[in-house]
């Protein structure tokens, strides 16, 4: 079994009155297609937040590689090998999509080399006939890779994606699904993905972290998750449950 790559340990979040994450421990190995998944307001998106950075703990642990990254800021985190895309796609709309790559590229490399790890992610993601055109001109697939282009052009080791699947029909969900599973293989890269779209989830990751008004109610494979009943009552309420 390999090392774990993130740890985190015993987190809380709290917006006021509301918890949001309450105790929330997990552990995500290196090289591994993870997932974290959960109903509407489980929490996901905070805890998501507080890896990356955006938001900060009030109490607990997140270790990356054994070292302490708890609060720290987003471009630092960045700067260790996590890198991430979000469920809204933050494109550059005047640009095309290779300035937008370039822009991710800039955050390791100077301008002679710049050009050179544009064009490895452009063929990694499948843009290369879509180079040239512009954010403004693309529809929300080609978004989604343009945004996952740029993660990778920061070299993480860690990519946490945000419902990278959401409004996707299903053969563009298979396409991304592609290029995730060939990123994880051939590029070594350990992906962490916040989903609702279970097609991608079940087909993809090969562990599950379920949560659940900020709490962890299930971990496991996706054979197991899918046959938990606290897993199932969750989503579909008591009386799904015989």
């Amino acid at each position: 079994m390999s090392a774990p790559i993130l740890q985190v340990a015993h987190l809380t979040k709290r917006f006021g009155n509301l918890i949001a994450l309450n105790d929330v421990s997990l552990e995500i190995r290196e090289g591994e297609l993870f997932s974290i998944i959960g109903p509407n307001g489980a929490g996901k998106s905070t805890l998501f937040f507080n890896i990356i950075g955006l938001q900060k703990p009030d109490a607990g642990q997140i270790l990356f590689r054994g070292m302490d990254i708890t609060g720290k800021p987003p471009h630092k985190i960045c700067d260790l090998g996590i890198t991430c895309t979000f469920q809204v796609p933050r494109a550059f709309a005047s640009m095309t999509i290779e300035e937008a790559i370039r822009v991710g590229a800039y955050k390791r490399y100077g301008e002679r080399d710049v050009a050179r790890k544009v064009d490895e992610v452009i063929a990694l993601c499948d843009l290369e006939e879509h180079r040239r055109q512009r954010c403004c001109d693309i529809g929300l697939s080609l978004l989604r890779r343009v945004e996952l282009a740029r993660a990778l052009a920061t070299e993480p080791m860690l990519l946490l994606l945000d419902e990278a699947g959401a409004g996707l029909n299903p053969t563009e969900l298979t396409e991304l699904m592609t290029v995730l599973r060939r990123l994880n293989e051939e590029q070594h890269i350990t992906l962490c993905i916040v989903e609702h779209v279970m097609q991608m989830v079940m087909g993809l990751c090969q562990r599950i972290l379920v949560l659940d008004y900020g709490e962890v109610i299930a971990e496991g494979s996706p054979q197991e998750i899918s046959t938990n009943p606290r897993v199932i009552e969750a989503y579909l309420g008591k009386g799904a449950v015989c």
